[in-house]
Parts: structure tokens; sequence; C-alpha cells
């Protein structure tokens, strides 16, 4: 297989990452000649490499160790050490360029300045000190993607306080399940927002919010439609500040692990899981992730459509770290088009552009050729994650975007709150491929006994700890269920429950979640194949493929497909479903049935629910395999059990 796209020697030269390897070369004398050889170093001295980030971007004093104790759980970083994540944002305060460009579907461009970003900020924390607000309570934000709500997220770390939020596509007990569970002392709000070009007026679900967090001692509202929020304070009043002097984020100093956010598992068994991320960790390791990895920088526009309740809008807002500008995009992504993105990345100079498999796909279907529709001159990376992104998806998009495009498909989780897997500007892209293993990241493929494999499908593990692994779950004073989360099944070692396959050129192939597998005949085979291949048929929308073991010790493997406008499931559609799986995947990953669904259920970010359905299939009671408001559309799972085999009518 030959790469999509090969770095120039100009790219290689001028990246970021390039310019670190010689700052480790000075400081330790090793020769690391290309992207894996620093990659071993920084895995093999893992201490060492860590210092060296937090040197390299200048970020202060050491207080002791870097690592006092690298056993899993419960590594110890930098110990004594003390510092707040706002500062790092605080020092790239510039005049030339916006902090944020706010977009919406009607409403018009606005740019929030970093004058303007630090005097609301500044503004905001004295009001939340006002309102009585200590380091260590949470605020909560209930919140679109919005300027207010980067400014209130930076507003409540600067008083030590810790941030945490969902989306308003969340209904309010679906809100309740995760915020209620932190006892917030504030609620963030705005009274609405647009979707799909429709206003949603929020303020009857605030008030609901309102009445389940008995903990609160105040509200702030956004006014977004126009509307009054009962019982909050406006958004302006709690800004509020002398425009003469200029305003100061007065941040208070925390330990390297003192809470920064917590963001909530998907919540599909039961109530989501709080993950408590610390100051110290999220900011090395997204310095990391986003000016190494990624190679942005001062120069860079970085627009991720993401929204506050998925963990890649704390990954975008990591973007102010390193000086760059950040869209906030308050809507759909195929508003009043398919190409929406594609138009707003253009009109924003958009550099660096994120985004899923699925609305690529939706794109292909589409018809659209961004090249050609859009002025796409100043995009030189798309980020692709959610799932694992298909070849012909990849070859797509480098037709359709530009030969100098790099397309870097990315895989990690809201547990370490970024990516353990993607690209580098020095190493080629492989379509269907992620390119590499991120610097600081052990990961390893292991095989049943837990030893390591190339070249073939193994569980993705982490060896070593990394500096953003959850400080601890919410309510989980022992620690039990972090350790039973992610570490047992290797003691010691991290398992993410991803299956993948690192082959000879170190770049890999994420295959699905290992918790899912499909295991027919003892043969292991993942999902994300066979969406690969069947997506890419015209007439299907979106499928689900899930393995089921029979009490009788069958194994039934069904393919729904949700169809696409006008699409039938003849017998010559079947047939050419079955011969596309088994000429581009393989003979055993043909499934038993193919059966049209009128959706497919999926997480609250995306992410499609193969676990609970086979459960379902397995005969569990349907009240009981997944926890409803987690769900984005919960009666597809009253169509599932309706269907399952020996179902009651």
């Amino acid at each position: 297989m030959q790469p999509q796209w090969v770095p120039t020697e100009q790219d290689i030269a001028d990246a970021r990452i390039t310019d670190f390897a010689r700052f480790v070369t000075a400081r330790t004398g090793r020769a690391v000649p290309d992207y894996h050889a620093l990659w071993q170093w920084s895995v093999e001295e893992i201490a060492e490499f860590w210092h060296a980030v937090w040197d390299y971007f200048e970020l202060g004093d050491i207080a002791g160790e870097v690592l006092a104790d690298a056993e899993m759980p419960g590594a110890q970083w930098f110990p004594g050490t003390r510092l707040n994540y706002v500062d790092q944002v605080v020092r790239q305060f510039r005049t030339d360029r916006p902090a944020i460009v706010a977009v919406g579907e009607d409403a018009e461009r606005r740019e929030v300045s970093w004058v303007e970003l630090i005097d609301h900020t500044a503004a905001l924390a004295r009001t939340l000190r006002d309102l009585g607000v200590q380091p260590g309570d949470r605020v909560a934000g209930y919140l679109p993607n919005i300027p207010e709500t980067v400014i209130a997220f930076l507003a409540t770390a600067s008083i030590g306080a810790v941030w945490t939020a969902c989306g308003q596509d969340y209904s309010p007990k679906a809100a309740l399940d995760r915020l209620g569970q932190l006892e917030p002392t504030v609620l963030i709000t705005v009274d609405g927002y647009r979707f799909g070009g429709k206003a949603h007026d929020k303020r009857a679900d605030i008030a609901a919010l309102q009445a389940g967090l008995g903990t609160l001692r105040g509200t702030i509202a956004v006014s977004q439609l126009g509307l009054d929020v009962a019982d909050a304070t406006p958004w302006r009043d709690a800004i509020a500040h002398d425009e003469a002097a200029p305003a100061v984020i007065e941040t208070a100093t925390v330990d390297f692990d003192h809470p920064l956010w917590i963001v909530f598992s998907s919540g599909t068994t039961g109530l989501p899981k709080g993950i408590v991320h610390g100051h110290g960790g999220v900011l090395l390791e997204h310095l990391k992730a986003v000016a190494l990895q990624t190679d942005i920088g001062q120069d860079d526009t970085f627009f991720w459509y993401t929204s506050p309740s998925w963990m890649m809008w704390n990954f975008q807002i990591s973007g102010l770290l390193v000086g760059a500008t950040v869209v906030c995009y308050d809507g759909s992504p195929t508003y009043p088009a398919p190409d929406a993105l594609w138009r707003i990345a253009a009109e924003t100079r958009t550099t660096m552009l994120g985004t899923s498999p699925g609305y690529v796909l939706a794109c292909i279907k589409a018809g659209a050729v961004p090249r050609t529709e859009h002025d796409l001159s100043a995009l030189r990376a798309i980020g692709i994650t959610g799932a694992s992104l298909p070849t012909s998806s990849a070859l797509w998009l480098g037709e359709n975007t530009g030969d100098h495009v790099q397309v870097n498909s990315i895989s990690g989780g809201t547990d370490v709150v970024s990516a353990f897997l993607g690209g580098a500007r020095t190493v080629p892209a492989w379509p269907g491929e992620l390119s590499a293993r991120f610097l600081g990241a052990a990961i390893e493929a292991f095989d049943g006994t837990g030893q390591p494999v190339r070249g073939e499908v193994g569980e993705l593990v982490i060896t070593k700890p990394m500096p953003s692994m959850p400080v601890r779950f919410w309510h989980d004073a022992d620690g039990k269920r972090y350790h039973d989360a992610y570490f047992d099944m290797y003691p010691g070692v991290w398992r993410h429950g991803d299956w993948i396959t690192i082959t000879d050129r170190n770049s890999i192939v994420v295959h699905g979640r290992s918790d899912s597998t499909l295991n027919r005949h003892g043969i292991r085979m993942g999902s994300a194949d066979i969406y690969q291949s069947v997506e890419r048929l015209p007439e299907i929308a979106e499928a689900l493929v899930i393995g089921a073991e029979q009490a009788d010790g069958g194994y039934w493997m069904p393919l729904f497909v949700v169809l696409a406008p006008g699409a039938e499931l003849t017998d010559d559609l079947k047939t050419r479903i079955n011969t596309t799986i088994r000429t581009e995947v393989s003979p055993r990953h043909v499934p038993d049935e193919i059966l049209v669904a009128p959706g497919i259920p999926h997480t609250r970010t995306g992410k499609k629910l193969e676990v609970p359905i086979k459960k379902l299939f397995q005969g569990a009671d349907a009240t009981r395999v997944v926890e409803r408001s987690a769900v984005d559309n919960p009666d597809l799972l009253d169509w599932y059990a309706a269907v399952r085999p020996n179902a009651e009518s």
C-alpha cells in the first residue's frame, strides 16, 4: 500500500516536533533521527520525556521528582509541583488575531479578541467568587459550543474550582444523571440554541435542572435567543467590569493533580462515570498532542466540530494553550447543506479541521466536492475521530480536499481526554490506518496471554502511565471502579477495550471495540471492518452488526442496515452486501442475516450501541441493558427488543 500523504522536506523542517527532537538531542545527547526513534525514547525514558516536554514549553520550576511512582493505577506525577492550567492560556495573549471565532447557523460570525477573552474570564471569576465558589467546588455548564462556554471553563479553572458540562441536546434527566452526581454550586447556561434551522427554547429544561440541583447557590444565563431565564443572573452582568482598566485573571496555584474538570463516560450501563482529570496532566498532554503531534501553533485556526458533552471540546480549546485561534460552531454539520463544515472552514480560514467518519460518508453520498466548491487553500490537515475511518473515505478526503492536506485519523478516549494514536507532521499517512503511536504513549497490542504481537489483532494496552490518566473516578473512594475499568484483565497494565493491529511500519489499524468483538468459530473479528465496506454502498445509510452467543451453543451474527431514502432491501442488494463483505473483508465476516432497521442507536457522543444490543439479543431485560437517557434515540431500543429472536409480540 502506498501512503496517500507524504511530508515534504519543508514540512519536516518546519514541524514543531522536529524542533522538539533537536531540543531532546541537545538535552540528552541521544540521536533521534526519525519519529519512531523519538517515540521509542519517549516510552523507554518516560519520566525524562515528560520532563523534557515541561521544559520545552517553559512551564516553570519543578518541585521534585517528575514520576515518583510509576505503578498503575495510582502513578504519582510531579508531586509538590504547583501550577494552574489557565496561566498557560494567559501567556499566549496577543492582539494581532482573535482568540475565538464564533459561528452559528443564522448568526453573523463573531470574533472574540484575547483582550475580551481575558477581561470576561477575570470578571466572571470574580462573580463566581462572590457566589461563594471555592477551590474544589464544582461549576456546571448546560451549554452549546459557544465562546461563553470557553470563558466559563477558564473562569472556573482559574479559581481552582472544577468544571463540568454537557450540551443542551441532553434532556434534564440525562443532564441530572451527570451533573447531579457532582453537587455543583453554580449552573451556567443559555436560554436555548439553534440546530437544523430550528430554535430550541431550553428554559423549561433549565428550570428542571435548577430544581434538581439542590446545591446551587446561583445560576448565570447567556441570552442567545433573546429570552429571559428565571432566577438567573444575566451573563452581561456576570462579566461586567471596568472597561477603562484591563482585567487581570487572578489564578489560584494548585497541586499538579488538582481537579481541572470532570468528564463523563457514555453512561450506557448505569449512571455515567465521572472521570476526574488534573490541571498538570491535562496541560502536559494537550501541549504534546496539540503542538507536537498536530503541529498547531500561533498561526493556526483550529476547528473541530464538537459539543461540550464530548471530550473533543476539551481537546479543541487546548488550541488556546499555544496561541491558536479556535472556532466555536453552534449548529448542525449538515445545515443548510451537507457541506456546511467545509463552508465554515473556508470562511474562517481554518488550517486544522476535525470531524467524524460519519460526516465524511454523508458528504460522499451527497456528492459534495469540497475542493471545488470552497476555498480550502488555508487547510493543511483534517482530523478524524469517533470511529474508524474507512480506506475509501480517507482516499476521498485526499482527492476532494487537496493533495496538500494531511488526513490524520486519531484514536483515544474520554478516559485520558486525548488520543493515544494518530499522526505527526513528519510521518506519512496511509489510508485506513493511523500513522503512529503518540509520544509518551506506551501502546502495545496484547494477545490472549498478555504478550505483545505485531501484524495481528490484539488488545490495545498501555504499559506505562500517562500524566492525563484519571486522577480518580467521582464517588470511587477505594478506587475499585477505576481499577476494574482498566486494570482487571492485565494487572498493572491499562486495557483500553479496542482491537488493534500494529503494522511492520508502526502504523495502526483499529478494528473496533474488543468488548463487542465478533467471535465466529473461534475467529475474532472487528465490527469496524464490516462497517467500512458496507456503509460505502449508496443504498446503505448506516449499519450495525452484532454476534450473539445462543443458549444452545450456536452463534447468530445479524447485520442491521438503515436504508437510504428510496432504497429497498432486494435480493440483489443482499447479494451485493454479502459479496462486498466477502471480497473486501473475509468470508467469515458475512452475516447470517440482513435486517432492515429504522435506525441505529448511539451514545450521545455518536458511538454505536453494539454491546447493549448484543445483550438484548442474548435475552437481557430491555429496561436494563442500557440507560435510556444516554441514548440518542431511545425509542429504537424498543424496536430491537421487539425483533429479537423469541421476542414476545
